[in-house]
């Protein structure tokens, strides 16, 4: 199996872009309304408050925050998503290009901060996870509510599934995982015959125990103060899915 070095450092550069788009062209939209409706039913912010949607890509949960009478801006690296989410109704010109490790917002500029679908552990060290959560308790006043929805570790790695095969456009794509370390691979061909070579694209995530990770954001400032394992608001368990941080800043 591939290694750690077979994706490239920076893998997200590449893979959130047209491709993605095309495997992944209508995310649940009822899955978004239910994460957008936990972090407003449990974040307590009055409309008009100022709210940063880290890793905002296509829009669809920065559509329904703005809806709500939030002041949501959504950030995002990938100019691809960020175009598609410029195509949603009131989302336009409450977008910003950039990385998370280096957030272009004073200090305090946020009432509250939402971080959805797994948009965390993305980088080569556990050091560049530290700069996104020291930004993210930069950019947020004192008492600010947060919300991280993140994969659960130990059930990702009891159900992962080796291989699976799949099309785009009647095009073949292949996509294998794996574990190596903490981390957590994907590597995605599209296409490819006997003459051409598929194109390759790589995902990779570092998985954090919930203890693991809750240790790692209260060092920074951030103290998660209920888990929950859904976006109906259930209580996380051992065998839940995902893992859902809502807390405050310090």
């Amino acid at each position: 199996m591939s290694g750690p070095t077979s994706a490239p450092a920076e893998w997200f550069r590449d893979w959130f872009g047209r491709a993605y788009l095309e495997l992944y062209p209508h995310r649940d939209e009822d899955e978004a309304a239910r994460a957008v409706a936990l972090y407003r039913e449990r974040a307590g912010l009055a409309a008009g408050a100022r709210v940063l949607d880290l890793a905002c890509g296509a829009g669809r949960h920065l559509q329904r925050l703005r809806a709500a009478g939030l002041r949501a801006v959504g950030i995002d690296l990938s100019a691809p998503l960020l175009d598609a989410a410029r195509t949603r109704p009131g989302v336009d010109g409450s977008l910003v290009r950039a990385d998370m490790r280096g957030l272009p917002f004073a200090a305090g500029a946020f009432d509250g901060l939402v971080n959805f679908f797994t948009s965390f552990g993305y980088f080569l060290t556990p050091e560049e996870d530290v700069e996104v959560l020291r930004e993210i308790r930069r950019v947020l006043r004192p008492g600010a509510p947060f919300l991280m929805d993140y994969l659960h570790a130990a059930w990702v790695i009891d159900r992962l599934d080796p291989e699976s095969v799949g099309e785009i456009n009647g095009t073949p794509v292949r996509q294998t995982r794996w574990v190596e370390g903490d981390q957590v691979f994907k590597r995605i061909e599209i296409g490819g015959t006997a003459d051409r070579e598929p194109e390759v694209y790589h995902e990779r995530v570092r998985l954090y125990s919930p203890e693991a990770l809750q240790r790692l954001l209260r060092e920074q400032g951030l103290e998660a103060t209920n888990t929950f394992g859904g976006y109906d608001g259930a209580p996380f368990q051992s065998d839940s899915a995902r893992l859902l941080l809502l807390g405050r800043t310090l």
